[in-house]
C-alpha cells in the first residue's frame, strides 16, 4: 500500500516536473517574442530619426555648394594670413625704446630658472607619512553564494508539491 502510494507520488512528481519544465519552455519563448518586438519597435524609432535627420541634413545643404565652401574658406585664409602681416608689422618696435642681445636675454633668463629650481628644491620637505586604512576584521567568502537559482526551484517544487497534496 505504502509502495503504490509512493509509486504514485513520484509519478505526479514527473508529471510535475514536466509540466514544469514545458511552463519554463513557453515563458522562455514569450520572453524571446517581447525581446523581438522590443528590438523590432526600436529599430523603427531609429530608421525613423535617421530619415528626419537626412532630410534636415539635405534641407540645410541644399544652400551650399562645395566650390562656394572652398571659396570662402581661401577668403578667410587670405583674411587671417593679412590680420596676421598687420598684427606682425604694428607690434615691431620702431626705434622705440632699446634694443636687446638675445643671447644675453636668454642666458639671463636660464640663470633665473635654474636660481628657482635651486629654491623649489630647498624647500622641499621629507616624504609625508599618510595613514593606511585599518584592515578588516571579518572574514571574506572564498565562494559567492551561487545557490539562489537551486533553493529557488525547490521553494517552487515544494509549493508545487503542497498544492498537488492538497487534490
Amino acid at each position: 500500500m505504502q509502495d503504490e502510494a509512493a509509486l504514485q507520488a513520484l509519478k505526479r512528481k514527473k508529471r510535475y516536473e514536466k509540466q514544469l519544465a514545458q511552463i519554463d519552455g513557453t515563458l522562455s519563448t514569450i520572453e524571446f517574442q517581447r525581446e523581438a518586438l522590443e528590438n523590432a519597435n526600436t529599430n523603427t524609432e531609429v530608421l525613423k530619426n535617421m530619415g528626419f535627420a537626412a532630410k534636415a541634413m539635405k534641407a540645410a545643404h541644399d544652400n551650399m555648394d562645395i566650390d562656394k565652401v572652398d571659396e570662402l574658406m581661401q577668403d578667410i585664409a587670405e583674411q587671417q594670413e593679412l590680420a596676421d602681416e598687420i598684427s606682425t608689422a604694428i607690434s615691431k618696435p620702431v626705434g622705440f625704446g632699446e634694443e636687446f642681445d638675445e643671447d644675453e636675454l636668454m642666458a639671463e633668463l636660464e640663470e633665473l630658472e635654474q636660481e628657482e629650481l635651486d629654491k623649489n628644491l630647498l624647500e622641499i620637505s621629507g616624504p609625508e607619512t599618510v595613514p593606511l586604512p585599518n584592515v578588516p576584521s571579518i572574514s571574506i567568502p572564498s565562494k559567492p553564494a551561487g545557490k539562489k537559482k537551486e533553493e529557488e526551484e525547490d521553494d517552487d517544487m515544494k509549493e508545487l508539491e503542497a498544492w498537488a497534496g492538497t487534490m
